[in-house]
C-alpha cells in the first residue's frame, strides 16, 4: 500500500512547504522499536502476517528564494523485485520513475525545477531516489540542475562499510554524484542556504542530520530517522537499526526538548499518516499536540 495522500502542503513563515509521499514501505517491526516488547508497540501501529508494520517515505519540497529545495529522495527506482519485496517498499510512479517525480509534478513542478537535494543520511530509502536507471540502463542524477548537500562524515561512512551497515548503504545512490562533482559537502552544523540548516542528529548514524528550516519567526525540523514516526517519540523507544542506539537516546532528548521550547513543526519521514505536527511535554513523555 502506497500512503495517501500523495501531497501534502503547509507555509512556515514565507516559505511555502508540501509532504511529499514517495512511496511505502513495511519493515520488520521489532527492528523498527528495537528493544521495545510487542505487547506495547503493536498497540500503536499494527503489523502484518509478516510482522511488519506500514510506514511512508515522505520527502520535502520547499520553494525558496534559491529554488526548490528538496529534503531526502526516498528509494528510487533502481532495484529489482526481490527487494521491493523483503523491504515492502511500493513507489511505482509513471514513466519508469518513482511516486517523488509524481509528487513534485503534482505540486506544479518538474524535477528539472530541484535545485538543491539535502540528505539526512544515505540509507537507500532516503537517498535512493538521488539517481534513477535510465532506459538504457545507465546510472544518473534524478535532478539534473541540482546540488546535492550531504554531510562529509556520513559519505566517508557510507563508502566504508562492514557487515553491520553494507545492508544499508549502496554506492550507485551518492558515489555518482561525487563522481559528477555534483556534490557540496558540509561538517557538523552549518547553514546551507538562507534559513535552512543542517543539525547534526547523531545515533541512528553516526553522521545523521535534521534539517531545522525556518522563516518570519516560524521554525520546523524535519526530523528523519531521529524519530521516524509518531509512535517513536517516547525518548527509549528507538530503532533497532540505530548503530549508535545510547547516543540516540541522548540526541532526542536534546531535540525534542528544544522542539518544544521553539515550538517548531516537525516533519516525520516514515509516519504513513501523521506528516507534521508541533510537539507537546506533560512532565513524563512527549506527544503530537492536539
Amino acid at each position: 500500500m502506497i500512503p495517501q495522500p500523495l501531497v501534502e502542503h503547509r507555509t512556515i513563515g514565507r516559505l511555502r512547504v508540501h509532504a511529499i509521499q514517495a512511496g511505502g514501505q513495511k519493515l520488520d517491526g521489532g527492528a523498527m522499536f528495537g528493544v521495545v516488547p510487542k505487547p506495547l508497540w503493536e498497540r500503536r501501529i499494527s503489523p502484518d502476517d509478516r510482522n511488519r508494520i506500514q510506514l511512508g517515505m515522505r520527502c520535502l519540497l520547499i520553494e525558496h528564494d534559491v529554488g526548490l529545495v528538496l529534503i531526502d529522495t526516498g528509494a528510487g527506482n533502481k532495484e529489482n523485485e526481490k527487494f521491493h519485496d523483503i523491504y515492502g517498499i511500493e513507489n511505482a510512479g509513471s514513466g519508469g520513475l518513482t511516486q517523488l517525480e509524481d509528487g513534485i509534478r503534482a505540486a506544479g513542478f518538474d524535477p528539472s525545477d530541484v535545485r538543491l537535494v539535502i540528505n539526512s543520511h544515505l540509507h537507500f530509502d532516503h537517498a535512493g531516489g538521488n539517481t534513477l536507471r535510465a532506459a538504457d540502463g545507465s546510472i544518473r542524477p534524478s535532478f539534473p540542475n541540482a546540488r546535492y548537500v550531504m554531510q562529509r562524515g556520513e559519505y566517508d561512512y557510507a563508502t566504508h562499510t562492514n557487515e553491520r551497515t553494507a545492508a544499508s548503504y549502496f554506492a550507485h545512490n551518492f558515489v555518482p554524484l561525487v563522481e559528477a562533482g555534483v556534490v557540496d559537502f558540509i561538517d557538523g552544523d552549518r547553514e546551507i542556504v538562507a534559513g535552512i540548516r543542517g543539525v547534526p542528529t547523531p545515533g541512528h548514524t553516526p553522521h545523521h542530520q535534521g534539517i531545522l528550516f525556518e522563516s518570519d519567526g516560524e521554525k520546523a525540523f524535519y526530523i528523519a530517522d531521529l524519530v521516524p514516526t509518531t509512535a517513536h517519540l517516547p525518548l527509549p523507544w528507538i530503532m533497532g537499526y540505530d548503530v549508535e542506539p545510547l547516543v540516540t537516546l541522548e540526541t532526542k532528548r536534546r531535540i525534542l526538548k528544544r522542539a518544544v521550547v521553539e515550538e517548531w513543526v516537525v516533519v516525520f519521514e516514515h509516519d504513513a499518516s501523521t506528516a507534521w505536527s508541533r510537539l507537546v511535554h506533560d512532565g513524563k513523555a512527549y506527544a503530537t499536540a492536539p
